[in-house]
Protein backbone atom coordinates (compact mmCIF):
# COMPACT_ATOMS: atom_id res chain seq x y z
CA UNK A 1 0.00 0.00 0.00
CA UNK A 2 2.62 2.30 0.74
CA UNK A 3 4.64 2.08 -2.45
CA UNK A 4 1.76 2.73 -4.34
CA UNK A 5 1.19 6.22 -2.49
CA UNK A 6 4.96 6.67 -2.86
CA UNK A 7 4.42 6.02 -6.96
CA UNK A 8 1.45 7.96 -7.36
CA UNK A 9 3.15 11.16 -5.24
CA UNK A 10 6.50 10.55 -8.07
CA UNK A 11 3.97 10.70 -10.79
CA UNK A 12 2.19 14.11 -9.26
CA UNK A 13 5.80 15.27 -8.64
CA UNK A 14 6.96 14.95 -12.57
CA UNK A 15 4.14 16.35 -13.64
CA UNK A 16 4.65 19.44 -11.45
CA UNK A 17 7.58 19.77 -13.05
CA UNK A 18 7.30 18.96 -16.56
CA UNK A 19 4.61 21.86 -16.04
CA UNK A 20 7.67 24.12 -15.19
CA UNK A 21 9.73 24.35 -18.75
CA UNK A 22 12.66 26.37 -17.89
CA UNK A 23 12.71 27.23 -21.81
CA UNK A 24 8.98 28.10 -22.40
CA UNK A 25 9.24 31.30 -24.50
CA UNK A 26 7.84 34.29 -22.37
CA UNK A 27 6.64 37.50 -23.98
CA UNK A 28 7.67 40.80 -22.41
CA UNK A 29 4.15 42.02 -22.11
CA UNK A 30 3.19 38.73 -20.13
CA UNK A 31 5.64 40.34 -17.63
CA UNK A 32 5.67 43.66 -17.82
CA UNK A 33 3.56 44.07 -14.54
CA UNK A 34 5.47 42.19 -12.53
CA UNK A 35 9.45 43.38 -13.61
CA UNK A 36 11.29 45.51 -15.54
CA UNK A 37 10.89 45.16 -19.23
CA UNK A 38 12.98 48.20 -20.49
CA UNK A 39 10.99 48.22 -23.71
CA UNK A 40 12.64 49.86 -26.87
CA UNK A 41 11.96 53.40 -27.84
CA UNK A 42 9.64 53.02 -30.80
CA UNK A 43 8.75 55.30 -34.14
CA UNK A 44 5.50 54.55 -36.00
CA UNK A 45 6.68 56.15 -38.90
CA UNK A 46 9.45 54.51 -40.81
CA UNK A 47 11.14 57.39 -41.74
CA UNK A 48 11.91 59.57 -38.67
CA UNK A 49 14.81 59.54 -37.26
CA UNK A 50 14.93 57.57 -34.10
CA UNK A 51 17.73 59.68 -31.82
CA UNK A 52 15.36 62.15 -31.17
CA UNK A 53 13.10 59.20 -29.13
CA UNK A 54 16.13 57.54 -27.54
CA UNK A 55 16.72 61.34 -26.21
CA UNK A 56 13.54 61.42 -24.32
CA UNK A 57 13.47 58.00 -22.94
CA UNK A 58 16.99 58.37 -21.47
CA UNK A 59 15.61 62.03 -20.21
CA UNK A 60 12.86 60.56 -18.67
CA UNK A 61 14.77 57.25 -17.53
CA UNK A 62 16.69 60.05 -15.24
CA UNK A 63 14.26 60.48 -12.79
CA UNK A 64 14.77 58.37 -9.53
CA UNK A 65 11.31 58.00 -9.41
CA UNK A 66 10.53 55.67 -11.84
CA UNK A 67 11.89 52.60 -13.50
CA UNK A 68 10.51 51.50 -16.45
CA UNK A 69 10.29 53.62 -19.37
CA UNK A 70 8.38 53.77 -23.04
CA UNK A 71 8.47 56.15 -25.30
CA UNK A 72 6.49 55.79 -28.74
CA UNK A 73 6.18 58.53 -31.34
CA UNK A 74 3.44 58.56 -33.76
CA UNK A 75 3.23 61.12 -36.83
CA UNK A 76 2.04 63.97 -34.66
CA UNK A 77 2.12 62.81 -30.99
CA UNK A 78 5.17 61.53 -28.36
CA UNK A 79 3.48 58.89 -25.68
CA UNK A 80 5.46 58.58 -22.72
CA UNK A 81 4.63 56.01 -20.17
CA UNK A 82 6.24 54.83 -17.19
CA UNK A 83 6.20 52.91 -13.76
CA UNK A 84 6.68 54.41 -10.53
CA UNK A 85 8.81 53.07 -7.52
CA UNK A 86 6.48 51.60 -4.79
CA UNK A 87 7.31 53.89 -2.32
CA UNK A 88 6.45 56.99 -4.74
CA UNK A 89 3.61 55.67 -5.68
CA UNK A 90 1.68 58.60 -3.45
CA UNK A 91 3.50 61.47 -5.23
CA UNK A 92 2.42 60.57 -8.83
CA UNK A 93 0.71 63.32 -9.80
CA UNK A 94 3.80 65.14 -8.69
CA UNK A 95 5.73 62.93 -10.76
CA UNK A 96 3.86 63.09 -13.47
CA UNK A 97 3.84 66.94 -13.87
CA UNK A 98 7.39 66.93 -13.02
CA UNK A 99 8.17 65.03 -16.15
CA UNK A 100 5.93 66.56 -18.52
CA UNK A 101 7.08 70.51 -17.58
CA UNK A 102 11.20 69.01 -18.21
CA UNK A 103 9.71 67.51 -21.50
CA UNK A 104 7.49 70.31 -22.76
CA UNK A 105 10.36 72.75 -21.38
CA UNK A 106 13.14 70.61 -23.05
CA UNK A 107 11.43 69.69 -26.12
CA UNK A 108 8.80 72.51 -26.62
CA UNK A 109 8.09 71.92 -30.94
CA UNK A 110 6.55 68.17 -29.43
CA UNK A 111 3.07 67.35 -28.28
CA UNK A 112 3.34 65.27 -25.47
CA UNK A 113 1.15 62.19 -23.54
CA UNK A 114 2.17 61.32 -20.20
CA UNK A 115 1.04 58.51 -18.43
CA UNK A 116 1.87 56.13 -15.38
CA UNK A 117 -1.36 53.75 -16.24
CA UNK A 118 -0.13 50.08 -15.94
CA UNK A 119 -2.81 49.36 -18.74
CA UNK A 120 -1.12 51.69 -20.85
CA UNK A 121 2.44 50.84 -20.36
CA UNK A 122 0.93 47.14 -21.09
CA UNK A 123 -0.54 48.34 -24.09
CA UNK A 124 2.75 49.98 -25.15
CA UNK A 125 4.75 47.12 -24.59
CA UNK A 126 2.44 45.10 -26.67
CA UNK A 127 2.69 47.37 -29.47
CA UNK A 128 6.55 46.92 -29.56
CA UNK A 129 5.89 43.44 -29.95
CA UNK A 130 3.38 43.69 -32.69
CA UNK A 131 6.17 45.81 -34.51
CA UNK A 132 8.97 43.12 -34.26
CA UNK A 133 6.55 41.25 -36.65
CA UNK A 134 7.18 42.01 -40.70
CA UNK A 135 3.22 41.76 -41.03
CA UNK A 136 2.68 44.68 -38.77
CA UNK A 137 3.01 47.21 -41.07
CA UNK A 138 3.39 51.25 -40.36
CA UNK A 139 -0.36 52.02 -41.00
CA UNK A 140 -1.24 49.59 -38.38
CA UNK A 141 0.99 50.54 -35.87
CA UNK A 142 0.22 54.43 -36.35
CA UNK A 143 -3.52 53.22 -35.94
CA UNK A 144 -2.71 51.09 -32.91
CA UNK A 145 -0.64 54.31 -31.62
CA UNK A 146 -3.64 56.74 -32.23
CA UNK A 147 -6.03 54.01 -29.94
CA UNK A 148 -3.33 53.95 -26.93
CA UNK A 149 -3.31 57.93 -26.57
CA UNK A 150 -7.33 57.76 -27.07
CA UNK A 151 -7.35 55.73 -24.06
CA UNK A 152 -4.70 57.67 -22.17
CA UNK A 153 -7.76 60.75 -22.60
CA UNK A 154 -10.47 58.42 -21.61
CA UNK A 155 -8.64 57.51 -18.37
CA UNK A 156 -7.96 61.20 -17.06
Amino acid sequence: MITIQRLILFACFLCVLSACHPNQPVKDSQLALMKTTDPNALITDKNKNHSRVKEIEKDVNSFPELYDVAVIKGKKDILVVYKVKHLHRFGMKKIEKKVNKMLEKKYPKENFTVSSDYKIFLEAVRLEEKMKSPKFSHQQAEKRFKEIVKMTENIK
